[in-house]
């Protein structure tokens, strides 16, 4: 699955993301400062930029130049370490992926700028002592209109690259399985683990991977934002004065609803890798059936199919009890960060907190939790992945020589046994 696209897998993985973490403790341990005193730096004090003007501020400028210094290191380092036929893809693209991704992230970050704004604008229109315009109003619509036409432009084209990104990894997969082919095709399901399983791998490693980087992102890029609209909100409902109350709101809530749903849902992986064996052991027999009169007889299918009939019944029990807990706490979400600003909204004024204050403190810690809340976001597509990375593996066992998964020594016993009946 990995080292046919990525060199050296466990040692690229374990590099890049070292290499990450040194990179953004050297971007917030001086490397922002050392940019400040080469192309300078906006004021402090002065409100945040909006609109485009965003995106060539000399903290961004500088910031273009740290990231193509730091990935040029990594890519040239690997280069010359291993010659994999696919780095460009798999090191360089990566890359990409991750500059992309944080450039998208920004533009949400620039939007959560404008709300302050813009709100600020609409309640004082709300007043009685108004001194907005209609050409105030219309000015930052047209600023946000310039934002979302960016966003657009920059996630097609990304969405894009990404999709031909993820098919040159099937494609290295499909590659480096049929050149070993006549070691893994007595596999239960070979042909599916070798199409539909790689195909299903890199359609789900687009969705996934990309919400996992864009998750990791946004919390770099809405962490330190959060942090400082934490003043406009002094105390929570319980617990009373808590310095950072929304950082450590957004982490222990999401943690919360990680740790909830893994528990729940522990046994949804292992039901989905035996969906795809009943389901694969089903559908070779009517295929034999196509060709051999003596294969595929009514008493085998109906037996065949209550193993898959009885998985299913199984699966579905368990989705049911996970869904409970997964849809409270989705709910429960909703309101949580709103339940956390009621001191805020009704100090109101003596505290600054106005309505574009809490538009921008919403959206902030809808990001900052969202983040953290990746696996709750994504858990019934991370079941599907490891029912596949499960497949995959054993596939992967008979290619190295190693012993297969019980499971699937079950089914070759099995099969053989049939066989021989046959």
């Amino acid at each position: 699955m990995f080292k046919s696209f990525f060199p050296s897998p466990k040692l690229f993985f374990s590099s890049f993301i070292v290499w990450c973490a040194v990179s953004v403790l050297a971007w917030y341990g001086g490397g922002a400062e050392l940019g400040a005193g080469i192309f300078g730096s906006s004021d402090p004090e002065a409100a945040p930029v909006i609109g485009l003007g965003h995106f060539i501020t000399p903290e961004f400028l500088w910031f273009y130049i740290f990231f193509i210094v730091f990935a040029g290191i990594f890519i040239a380092f690997w280069h010359f370490k291993e010659k994999h036929p696919w780095e460009i893809w798999s090191v360089t693209g990566s890359a990409v992926l991750l500059f992309v991704t944080y450039f998208n992230v920004q533009v949400s970050v620039a939007i959560n700028n404008w709300r302050r704004p813009f709100f600020d604008a609409v309640q004082n229109a709300l007043s009685d002592s108004s001194t907005t315009t209609a050409s105030d109003l219309f000015t930052y619509i047209w600023i946000f209109v310039q934002l979302a036409f960016l966003f657009i432009s920059v996630i097609v084209v990304f969405r894009f690259f990404v999709s031909h990104w993820i098919f040159r990894w099937r494609t290295a997969m499909n590659n480096y399985y049929l050149e070993r082919w006549k070691q893994v095709r007595h596999i239960e399901g070979a042909s599916q683990r070798v199409q539909e399983d790689t195909m299903r791998f890199a359609s789900i490693m687009e969705g996934l991977g990309v919400s996992a980087v864009d998750a990791v992102m946004t919390l770099i890029a809405f962490l330190p934002i959060l942090w400082g609209l934490s003043e406009y909100v002094p105390e929570i409902p319980f617990f009373g004065a808590v310095p950072q109350a929304l950082v450590w709101a957004a982490i222990l809530w999401s943690i919360f609803g990680t740790v909830l749903l893994a528990v729940t849902g522990i046994r949804l992986p292992g039901l989905e890798f035996k969906n795809q064996r009943v389901e694969a052991a089903f559908r070779k027999e009517l295929v034999y059936g196509e060709d051999d009169f003596d294969r595929a007889e009514l008493p085998k299918m109906i037996d065949l199919f209550n193993d898959v009939r009885r998985n299913y019944f199984r699966l579905y029990l368990e989705y049911m009890y996970f869904n409970v807990f997964r849809f409270a706490y989705i709910q429960a979400d909703n309101i949580f960060a709103m339940l956390l600003l009621i001191p805020s909204i009704i100090a109101g004024a003596a505290i600054g907190f106005t309505f574009g204050v809490m538009q921008q403190v919403l959206t902030a810690f809808s990001q900052v939790s969202s983040s953290f809340q990746y696996l709750v976001n994504s858990w019934p597509t991370v079941v599907d992945l490891l029912s596949i990375h499960k497949r995959l593996k054993a596939f992967e066992a008979a290619i190295d020589n190693e012993d297969l998964p019980d499971i699937d020594k079950e089914w070759l016993q099995k099969n053989s046994e049939a066989d021989n009946a046959v």
